[in-house]
């Protein structure tokens, strides 16, 4: 089974419905990155050279079902515009008159937005009434929005299901992504080193594993190594600890030495007594951390530890931050390992919110092999799952 392609569809003066994640951070109303919509430019240019019959769907934020004026998409119609040099023209009520009709009463320069699909029930639980209404009159759906990828939602089972399977496909940014984590996937060239850090063990367990099946080397960094080193029996005071998850360490562990696995974990940390930006911050002098302060990033000699793995790797896989780099004082960690992926002779790529946002405020994306636009589905397809974004679109 393979992905039906853009470029394997007849768009020529169709009407096509095209979900894109333009899920982009604001601040006041401001568009703060607008990676997300860059990204979807190169198809969006492709649909407009065969058609300008165009309706774009994509969500915002988390209003649950309900209207939130603060997750509208109304500036995220403004900077298309700009950056498309097209008119984008804002559907507010979509669902009082049909999609279809309302693309054939529009000036021909003109493309279609519609508002936040979040804003109605329907779209998260997949309701097929509200995938009809979108659905109807429409010649082909496209799908460009890999980070949705993951959910069985209206927009991206729903829809397409009501459209014939040989005019529905993945776009050009959708190709890019699965192309490029499927070399991670599937055949990194060794040594592979694989970077992992955030909060939680168990929200990273399902691709640390599959991970295994193939790198040389796990580096574990972020809250999430103090899970390990209290399973390993080392003090760390009061930082993070999921100790309810300690079985999932030993998993880890029992494959990695079925495997070969090497895991490095932190050698010292940078602490505090608080969890404070403003609270000042102590180096360890070593893994053990006293009672009475926590862990908020990784120590000069982790730091150093890390960096010649990551150095001499072919592969490199970064998912998660090495400590609250949001944080300038905690942010050393999360820093060097940015600036080694960056300037590492092998394919890299970075998943994941956290480990992107870190590398574009570094000012290195630009650097990286491969910068994934999402996290929750880049880390479920590295895991090996059929995402049922991606199995609606398979020919």
């Amino acid at each position: 089974m393979e992905l039906r392609q853009l470029n394997a569809v007849d768009l020529k003066d169709k009407k096509v419905l095209l979900r894109l994640d333009l899920n982009v951070p604001l601040r006041d109303g401001e568009i703060t990155d607008d990676t997300r919509i860059v990204a979807a430019l190169p198809t969006l240019r492709h649909i407009l050279s065969q058609t300008d019959k165009l309706v774009i769907m994509s969500h915002l934020g988390r209003p649950k079902g309900k209207v939130d004026p603060q997750y509208s998409l109304l500036p995220i119609g403004s900077k298309l515009a700009e950056l498309l040099d097209r008119e984008v023209a804002f559907v507010n009520e979509y669902l009082e008159e049909p999609v279809d009709q309302i693309l054939a009463q529009k000036d021909p320069n003109q493309i279609l937005l519609l508002e936040n699909l979040r804003f109605h029930p329907g779209e998260t639980s997949n309701e097929r009434d509200f995938a009809q209404k979108l659905a109807t009159g429409f010649d082909v759906f496209v799908n460009d929005a890999f980070g949705t990828l993951h959910r069985a939602h209206a927009s991206t089972v729903g829809i397409p299901e009501l459209i014939k399977p040989e005019q529905r496909a993945a776009g050009l940014l959708v190709e890019k992504e699965i192309a490029q984590l499927s070399k991670i996937q599937k055949h990194p060239e060794s040594p592979f080193v694989a970077i992992v850090g955030g909060s939680k063990v168990s929200d990273k367990i399902g691709v640390t594993l599959s991970l295994m099946q193939h790198c040389n080397s796990l580096l574990v960094g972020g809250a999430m190594a103090y899970t390990f080193l209290k399973y390993l029996g080392v003090n760390v005071g009061n930082s993070v600890v999921e100790s309810d998850k300690l079985d999932l360490v030993e998993t880890i562990y029992r494959n990695a030495e079925s495997r070969k696995v090497e895991i490095l974990l932190p050698i010292d940390h940078v602490i505090a007594e608080t969890f404070a930006e403003s609270a000042p911050a102590h180096i360890t002098a070593d893994q053990q951390i006293a009672d009475g302060f926590l862990g908020l990033d990784i120590g000069p000699k982790t730091r150093a530890l890390f960096s010649d793995r990551i150095t001499h790797a072919k592969t490199v896989l970064w998912n998660g931050p090495m400590g609250v780099f949001e944080w300038e004082t905690y942010s050393a960690g999360t820093f060097a390992v940015a600036n080694t992926v960056a300037t590492t002779q092998g394919f890299t790529v970075v998943g994941g919110g956290d480990s992107v946002a870190a590398i574009k405020k570094a000012g290195l994306a630009d650097q990286v092999g491969h910068v994934s636009t999402g996290g929750g589905a880049s880390l479920e397809f590295l895991e090996g799952k059929v995402l049922p974004g991606i199995k609606v679109l398979l020919k």
